[in-house]
């Protein structure tokens, strides 16, 4: 007994003397380190005015410590608003729609590439679906606004030429909810795509092989094996996916409506009105919106990781 506990104790004085190694890996990582501490834990310390009517009266600091305290009285409008019903279900509401397809489309599409032969045509394919990411939403906006203006729209011009009226699309909420569902997929579905089909890949050749050998059809082979392999995948971008089901794309609800709003019931979500609260200078309130989303994405995502780790261990990202 006295022997292994020497080897335990002499084991935990080599874990604990620092070698020229770690000085190596603390370098690597100090820019790294250095870069969290300025950008993403300094600017934490904003956080304190949510809790703050603050006033724009001279400089940020003095602004922060001279401003009153008036508690959580930031945070009583997001639950007491008229409005908050209707913010918060269209926030929830279209992520949870996102999630879905975002998940279910990028995996479709990434395996009817992977089981193409020839790779040019799988090139173009994915160059053409990946192009949409890069396009701001700016970009998509204008687009969107000559397809859909009343007077000079394409759309409009089309319906006219074949004896119908004219449609205000700016004005008419009921399509909206579908024209903001297909454009979220279109531009992100490239994306999503490709770190599918990246572990598509990366699947081991050996493994089809013996499935040809058996026997085992094309979509045999995607159930047993492709999506088997896919999973961990799917698991990790479903957690993260949750963890931003409080926070919306502000340019495709703001920019391609074009702050219209007529479409602010189906258009309107937090980080919209978080913008539309810095306009009209009440900072106070817009930072207790942001931290409330920031608090439940957190705890989302923590309760998501914590149902993965309960059903498959080996899934949970911690």
């Amino acid at each position: 007994m006295s022997s292994k506990a020497e080897s335990k104790e002499k084991r935990k004085r080599l874990r604990m003397r620092w070698h020229k190694q770690d000085t190596e890996l603390t370098l690597l990582a100090l820019p790294t380190t250095v870069w969290y501490i300025l950008f993403s834990f300094l600017p934490m310390f904003g956080i304190i005015i949510a809790f703050k009517n603050f006033r724009i009266s001279g400089g940020f600091l003095s602004n922060v410590f001279n401003s009153p305290w008036v508690g959580f009285k930031n945070f009583e409008f997001l639950f007491k608003s008229n409005d908050a019903w209707i913010i918060i279900r269209n926030t929830i509401g279209y992520n949870m729609v996102f999630i879905v397809l975002g998940i279910v489309l990028p995996v479709l599409f990434a395996i009817m590439i992977g089981l193409l032969h020839s790779r040019k045509a799988s090139k173009v394919y994915q160059t053409m679906m990946f192009l949409p990411y890069f396009l701001s939403w700016v970009v998509v906006s204008a687009v969107g606004w000559a397809f859909l203006s009343f007077d000079k729209g394409i759309v409009n011009q089309m319906l006219v030429s074949m004896g119908s009226d004219p449609i205000n699309w700016y004005m008419e909420p009921k399509y909206w909810p579908l024209f903001l569902i297909l454009l979220n997929v279109w531009k992100g579905l490239g994306y999503g795509m490709v770190i599918y089909l990246a572990t598509i890949t990366s699947i081991d050749s050996t493994y089809y092989e013996a499935a040809v050998i058996d026997g085992a059809s094309i979509w045999q082979q995607t159930r047993f094996i492709t999506l088997p392999m896919l999973k961990l995948v799917i698991v990790m971008m479903f957690i993260l996916a949750v963890g931003r089901i409080f926070y919306t794309d502000f340019g495709l609800f703001f920019q391609v409506t074009r702050d219209s709003n007529s479409l602010f019931n189906v258009a309107t979500t937090i980080d919209v009105m978080v913008y539309k609260q810095l306009k009209t200078a009440t900072v106070g309130m817009a930072s207790a919106a942001a931290f409330v989303q920031s608090v439940l994405g957190c705890a989302t995502i923590l309760i998501a990781n914590w149902i993965v780790r309960r059903i498959d261990p080996d899934s949970a990202m911690m």
